[in-house]
């Protein structure tokens, strides 16, 4: 099992993600995942500049070049910027109170809305209508009121921190002490989980 420490507005998250649902179909019921909570934004910052969060998506053109699979478009629309990352955590944790097939649906979702549509995932509107596009019940969506999944997202945000995780995203192999950070290779990837499953 690879737990993944992860944020929905990094580029490399996207990366590392399209690799490890790749290694997921790979290995279809040897592999399990556990996406966890890091906040590269924590607090809302409210007016961010549109042009100039325009020209830092540029730059998703480069993980794009790393990763072919993953999808990237910079940004196109006059939504945004995310004014932070916690709405999406929370709406995430809310999908995964209700199973593993939600929360995959509403993972990717999030990170295809947010790399491939330009499309705000810090905003109540937006994450209302991913939630509807993924299919799932709207009552259920007020699971993010819970304080509970805010706890839960501080909880492992700080867990990263004390294993010295400085930047996301972050891997670690169950069982061992190190979480490597960085959209490390495909291959790096199914050798952990070769060398795991021979164990």
């Amino acid at each position: 099992m690879l737990e993944v420490w992860s944020d929905y507005l990094c580029p490399w998250c996207n990366v590392a993600a399209t690799r490890l649902h790749r290694l997921e179909q790979e290995f279809a019921g040897e592999l399990e995942l556990r996406w966890k909570s890091y906040l590269l934004r924590p607090e809302p910052e409210p007016g961010r500049d549109l042009e100039k969060f325009r020209r830092y998506t540029e730059g998703w053109k480069r993980a794009a070049e790393e990763e072919p699979q993953a999808e990237f478009r910079p940004w196109a629309s006059d939504e945004g910027p995310p004014s932070h990352s916690v709405p999406a955590h929370l709406v995430a944790k809310a999908a995964a109170a209700l199973g593993a097939a939600e929360f995959q649906r509403v993972h990717r979702a999030l990170l295809h809305a947010y790399f491939a549509e330009s499309r705000d995932i810090s905003n109540a509107r937006t994450l209302w209508a991913l939630w509807a596009e993924c299919g799932l019940d709207a009552a259920e969506l007020e699971r993010v009121r819970d304080p509970e999944l805010m706890r839960a997202i501080a909880a492992e945000h700080n867990e990263a921190v004390e294993l010295g995780v400085g930047g996301v995203p972050a891997v670690r192999l169950v069982g061992n002490d190190v979480a490597i950070s960085g959209a490390q290779p495909l291959e790096i990837y199914r050798r952990w989980v070769r060398r795991a499953l021979a164990a």
